[in-house]
């Protein structure tokens, strides 16, 4: 059973609620329609607050004010080292409050506040920083043509950018695409997920005290079928990039198809966590459970297949049981807290059906398996054994707090096994033979493969998916890719 996350006096306060409205140009407003709609506490199931529901209106009016800003705003003309200033100004500021925006991240979303301090806004700051330093380094190349000619490339923004991004990451999430984006000289128009929409808006309001123009950023908050079906079929969006499931990629890359839009994807997973016998057992079983139980499990690379030598199975499955019973469960607020509730009730309801279908198709539940209290969305931390490859639990992807242990017997094997999914987003082996380390992150299709180590993320690596998984890559010099389009230049000399 999970330990009890008692009120301490280590406990934060949750933050003032400064903005709920809609950001167009430079001012927050109501919905058109007046529309409003719930953000919920996911540790207490109570209304945070009342945020203005974007639409079809809201979502022209948006795109309207980022084409303005782009075509004939000071944002078109401005210097790339001067947009580099804003972003650094930008990430300042995001420093600055620091403490108040992963407060309002732990209100919105439910992640422990250790987790929002120490690590999302860390990461949101050094993403801000990273594109900063970039603004004024992205150019073209001379290219040796025949014939008396000059030729060269430019790198020109792509220009009004649809951004759609989750709810498990909120503001990490916002500055993954707000930074190759704006680095890069495009405008934005962003629907955050209607789950978490509080820390994008407070981080756009940053953004307008750090001296963004007028309509570079744009902010809608609402529903997918409406606010996120009219950016992506919008005829002056020229790109999207979304972050989510694979479902609703499908969906916005049929309703792209008619404007023959830009689209990147950073999509789910099923990622293979591979632990080799040769490896260090006291490291490897402390990244396996950071690797599926941090964020609640609600990361889209999580661990979620734990591939476990036979050798040393047996023992693996004692020690990880033993840390996962051993997790704080309980208020976010609270320094002592190791795992919060999951995001909603839409994703508490699906966690535990899962555990019902690993129960119901013969996996060995070792711990947790139950809802958590009698208020909020909390899932115990779950660790089944005795999983096979083809049930739901190993094949599907669950995001919440639940282990799936494979027990194999050879490298050849768990590659074989590894690969058949449809997913390729990331995965990891713990191994102290660096042959078969490299043996394994040559042969595993993934666009992440992480050696004696899980989760290590920085704003220059880039990161994205093979097969459903994704299309193109976030962070890194690769991720301006994504934002830019290559213009050929030819000038005859003679």
């Amino acid at each position: 059973m999970s330990a009890i996350s008692p009120m301490t006096p280590n406990a934060f306060a949750a933050p003032p609620i400064r903005q709920t409205g809609i950001l167009i140009g430079d001012e927050f407003r109501p919905s058109v329609s007046g529309k409003t709609f719930e953000t919920i506490n996911p540790a207490t199931e109570e209304v945070i607050c009342e945020v203005a529901e974007g639409d079809v209106e809201d979502i022209d009016l948006a795109v309207h004010a980022a084409r303005s800003a782009f075509e004939t705003g000071p944002w078109s003309r401005m210097d790339a080292r001067d947009r580099g200033r804003l972003l650094n100004k930008l990430a300042d500021l995001a420093e600055q409050h620091l403490d108040e925006l992963a407060a309002l991240e732990t209100l919105d979303n439910g992640k422990p506040i250790n987790d929002s301090r120490a690590a999302d806004l860390p990461l949101v700051i050094d993403c801000l920083r990273y594109y900063a330093g970039w603004a004024d380094k992205i150019h073209g190349d001379t290219i040796p043509i025949r014939g008396d000619f000059f030729c060269y490339t430019r790198r020109e923004p792509v220009g009004v950018c649809g951004q759609i991004i989750p709810w498990n990451f909120p503001l990490l999430m916002t500055a993954w695409k707000w930074g190759p984006a704006l680095a890069t000289g495009n405008t934005i128009v962003m629907k955050p997920a209607e789950q978490t929409p509080l820390t994008c808006l407070r981080l756009a309001e940053l953004a307008l005290e750090a001296g963004f123009p007028p309509g570079v950023i744009n902010v809608v908050p609402g529903f997918g079928p409406t606010a996120g079906a009219a950016l992506v079929q919008h005829p002056q969006v020229d790109k999207i990039a979304f972050t989510g499931e694979g479902t609703t990629a499908k969906i916005i890359m049929k309703n792209a198809a008619d404007t023959l839009k830009r689209i990147t994807f950073e999509l789910g997973g099923k990622s293979p966590n591979v632990i080799f016998a040769d490896a260090d057992l006291d490291a490897a079983i402390a990244g396996a459970e950071f690797g599926l139980f941090f964020n609640q499990g609600q990361c889209c690379c999580a661990g979620s297949r734990l591939f476990v030598e036979e050798s040393i199975h047996d023992e693996f499955v004692e020690r990880v049981v033993s840390r996962a019973s051993q997790r704080v469960l309980g208020n976010p607020f609270d320094t002592e807290t190791q795992q919060g509730p999951q995001v909603d009730k839409a994703q508490f309801d699906k966690i535990l059906h899962y555990i019902e279908r690993g129960n119901a198709q013969g996996a060995k539940c070792l711990t947790g398996g139950q809802r958590y209290g009698q208020r909020g969305f909390f899932v115990q931390p779950t660790v089944f054994s005795g999983v096979t490859d083809e049930m739901d639990i190993a094949r599907e992807e669950i995001f919440g707090p639940v282990m799936n242990i494979l027990k194999f017997k050879d490298t050849n094997e768990v590659i074989q096994r590894a690969n058949n999914t449809c997913y390729g987003l990331a995965a990891a082996v713990w191994t102290k033979d660096i042959q078969k380390a490299h043996k394994v992150a040559a042969s595993v299709r993934a666009g992440t493969v992480w050696v004696n180590c899980y989760d290590v993320f920085d704003a220059a690596a880039p990161f994205g998916g093979f097969k459903m998984s994704g299309i193109g890559r976030e962070l890194g010099e690769a991720g301006l890719a994504n934002y830019t389009e290559l213009k050929t230049v030819t000038v005859r000399l003679g």
